[in-house]
């Protein structure tokens, strides 16, 4: 391969979550402190589901169950760590709305308190990025490329970076549907931003079987546009009703 296509992997990767940057959080620099702060927390929580399940590695890589263990606990400790983050958020939010009356500003609008769970949602997804897809692209740069046995159809790289763009669209609108869950008390979309992560986080085991990534990455995608149609519905809903 050549650094072209490894540049190339990279925007497979990140690009879409380089124009939602671009276009929306770079406007504002709350926005960025918020992209920022929420990439930093995730990438660390991360860190130390690694160093947690460090000990019990090597798994058994000729049976899947392992590894469903450790999706299961792993994305119920980030949907933890989410609950934490509202609750931080809207700690901050409180202080946000007193100052603002104190200096006779308005209060936030609904339109920025869906910015900063984007922003939140998109450091999650280029947490993800980073940590399972741009941290494995360095050989990608080389002059060969690799093809994993499971998947002889697609180079490994491919595969990678199109699964971190389906979990990068999937965390970055399951924060905006979240954070709206937690504050109308709506327990429809509080259920659906855990499952969709769960769902989408166990069909990666398909990649386990021969030829599985060409099922596993479609697959993903239909939990990516189900996520962004519920997300697009739900932010229509609020914009109408205000």
């Amino acid at each position: 391969m050549t650094v072209e296509a490894g540049i190339g992997y990279a925007l497979i990767a990140l690009g879409p979550s380089l124009s939602l940057f671009v276009s929306v959080v770079s406007k504002k620099p709350f926005l960025i402190l918020t992209l920022l702060s929420s990439t930093l927390l995730w990438l660390i929580s991360l860190i130390v589901l690694s160093g947690i399940w460090r000990a019990f590695l090597p798994l058994n890589s000729t049976t899947w169950w392992p590894y469903a263990i450790l999706i299961i606990t792993s994305v119920g400790f980030q949907e933890g760590l989410r609950i934490f983050l509202w609750r931080v958020y809207k700690k901050l939010e409180d202080i946000l709305d007193a100052f603002a009356e104190r200096v006779s500003k308005p209060r936030l609008f609904l339109t920025d308190k869906m910015q900063i769970a984007l922003a939140g949602g998109l450091g999650h997804g280029v947490a993800h990025a980073v940590f399972f897809c741009l941290s494995l692209l360095t050989p990608s740069f080389g002059p060969a490329t690799f093809f994993n046995d499971r998947c002889p159809k697609m180079p490994f790289f491919l595969v990678s970076a199109l699964i971190a763009l389906a979990f990068v669209t999937i965390h970055t609108f399951s924060m905006v549907i979240a954070f709206n869950g937690y504050a109308e008390q709506n327990k429809v979309d509080q259920v659906f931003v855990p499952a969709v992560h769960m769902v989408a986080a166990l069909m990666t085991l398909v990649n386990f079987s021969s030829g599985g990534c060409l099922v596993a990455i479609p697959l993903l995608y239909v939990m990516a546009i189900l996520t962004l149609m519920h997300c697009g519905k739900m932010v229509w809903r609020r914009l109408t009703e205000n």
